[in-house]
């Protein structure tokens, strides 16, 4: 039987085939090869003497480790254009870890009703140019809930965003509290009440969505190699490989395509500042690993 697995605890794993839900362990093999499936792994399962085995774990499209969840398809960026104002340095961080993870991002401007509607759609245009969706929501009032249910439908989602962006009401109001799977695998397995220590994945609209906002670290100079960062950033995608010297950084190389798009204006120039600045620390970080 094929599932998916949408909550773990303590190496029990509760897989959702069609609209059951079955108690597995994993076999003695992925230890052995060094894999954990994940919440979010879409697997293979056989019933041995009444028990569920996990006998395979497909390929993932994407993995992250807080929340640790794999296949994640969609990301809601949460951000509110006031109280806090909005932080593009912050959002541009975001924007550059879903890249990362192979992650479609859009990004959902909250508390829209805060500011005119001239400034809200200034900052939906700069966010459009450099190649993603906005939508407005107001997550107290329920503003937009239906077009993210549009979305949601065939993936896996994760919320993220800074504090106080309004994650959490916006996941309230997107799940019926009532028919949350949590409820459901503590009921019938009496284990692991609900806690945000373990990721979990709960039905919404013909998807899933996971139900703590993630990500939980920013940290980019960690994550990758100073050569993968231009490739999080769509805008460069059509001349990542059009400059003179092969593996350029559109950094401090001659010849530039990406730099002569920036003075050209194709580029926004205040988020190429932020590349170099990005760029900057992950070399940085580089050079004090050794």
């Amino acid at each position: 039987m094929k599932g998916k697995i949408i909550k773990g605890i303590a190496g029990f794993y509760y897989v959702k085939v069609d609209k059951d839900l079955i108690e597995c362990k994993a076999r003695g093999k992925f230890r052995h090869k060094d894999i954990k499936p994940m919440v979010g792994d879409n697997v293979t399962i056989k019933i041995e003497n009444g028990k569920g085995v996990i006998e395979d774990i497909s390929e993932r499209t994407s993995k992250l480790t807080r929340p640790a969840v794999a296949n994640i398809s969609l990301a809601f960026v949460v951000f509110a254009v006031k109280n806090p104002d909005i932080n593009f340095d912050l959002l541009n961080r975001f924007l550059v870890l879903c890249e990362y993870n192979n992650i479609e991002a859009i990004v959902c401007l909250n508390k829209v009703d805060l500011v005119s509607e001239e400034e809200r759609e200034d900052i939906k245009k700069k966010i459009n140019d450099i190649g993603y969706e906005v939508l407005y929501i107001n997550a107290k009032k329920g503003l937009g809930i239906e077009s993210l249910k549009e979305r949601i439908n065939g993936n896996i989602t994760v919320l993220c965003g800074p504090s106080g962006a309004g994650k959490s009401t916006l996941i309230n109001n997107l799940v019926n509290k009532e028919h949350m799977l949590t409820g459901t695998v503590s009921e019938k397995i009496g284990r692991g009440k609900h806690t945000t220590r373990h990721s979990e994945l709960i039905d919404v609209a013909n998807g899933y969505i996971v139900d703590t906002p993630g990500f939980s670290t920013l940290e980019i100079k960690d994550l990758m190699d100073k050569e993968d960062l231009k490739y999080c950033f769509p805008e460069f995608e059509e001349h990542n490989e059009c400059c003179k010297y092969r593996g350029c950084l559109h950094y401090k190389e001659p010849k530039c395509v990406i730099k002569e798009d920036v003075e050209d204006g194709k580029i926004n120039k205040y988020r190429y500042q932020f590349y170099i600045r990005t760029l900057e620390e992950i070399i940085e970080g580089e050079k004090n690993k050794w």
